[in-house]
């Protein structure tokens, strides 16, 4: 076996059998789309001739329900792909999603390691996978793109390879923030694939505002040539008819959230049995 390539000078740490061996992942493939014809859903995806069918690459997802990661690896399969989402602790901490996300080699975030997330992340890209990522980071309470962290357009900087933007929409009607789960059959599920964005990463900023412009207009377009749009409906975007909070309105949420979020945490380090 040759050498792991060097990025920024190290070696990938990554182990070796991920190269060798996928073996749950076909089998999930399966199982979900199984699961995604008992529910009677239907795809409508565009663009996925721009995911790369061999190098690595990362993918730009908009982040608007609990299940994108599930749905978003669509995106890849045309081309044969399997993406390596980057997703929160929490997910691998459970004692149900924990093996599960392992044995499907996500990425496990630790906000309070995060660089040891972004190199493995940086390995598996120099090994030509596929990693996806939320730039928004949290899910959007409006269903429009919130702010975008510029990790996301460093991290293809960094290892020298496409950023292809990926939009979803139709997922916020399955499971997501402050509504019940919803698995009644034959819901539109839209996946759009936007041409490569090179980076280079003189400028973050401006990377993850092009980015961010991109993804924007990706979105636009796709809400409005979604099959089953609602005038009024509680997940369609105020802008676009609906009756989903505003942007300013979901940014007021998501402060009153972090707030209580603060004072659990607050109650809970001062609790004597802490």
């Amino acid at each position: 076996m040759t050498n792991p390539p060097l990025i920024s000078g190290r070696r990938c740490t990554v182990d070796y059998r991920l190269w060798v061996r996928d073996i749950t992942y076909p089998p999930v493939i399966v199982a979900a789309k199984v699961a995604f014809k008992a529910l009677d859903l239907r795809f409508q995806i565009r663009g996925s001739e721009h995911i790369p069918i061999q190098r690595g690459a990362v993918l730009a997802f908009n982040h608007i329900s609990y299940v994108d990661f599930i749905l978003g690896g669509l995106a890849a399969q045309p081309a044969k792909r399997v993406v390596r989402f980057m997703a929160k602790r929490e997910l691998f901490d459970h004692r149900l999603t924990g093996p599960l996300m392992r044995s499907l080699h996500h990425i496990n975030v630790d906000r309070a390691d995060g660089m040891q997330s972004y190199a493995t992340a940086l390995d598996y890209l120099a090994r030509g996978e596929l990693v996806g990522l939320f730039p928004e980071a949290t899910i959007s309470r409006s269903f429009e793109l919130k702010t975008f962290k510029s990790g996301t357009t460093r991290m293809a900087a960094e290892a020298g390879v496409p950023l292809v933007p990926v939009i979803l929409w139709g997922t916020q009607r399955i499971y997501t923030k402050d509504h019940p789960r919803d698995f009644a059959r034959g819901k539109a599920i839209s996946i759009t694939v936007g041409e490569p964005i090179q980076v280079t990463g003189s400028s973050p900023v401006s990377d993850t505002l092009t980015l961010r412009t991109r993804m924007s207009e990706l979105l636009d377009q796709t809400i409005k040539d979604y099959p089953q749009h609602e005038a009024g409906a509680w997940w369609v975007p105020a802008s676009y008819g609906g009756t989903a909070p505003t942007v300013e309105q979901a940014q007021v949420m998501e402060r009153e959230e972090m707030r209580q979020r603060a004072e659990k945490r607050r109650a809970e380090r001062q609790s004597p049995s802490a």
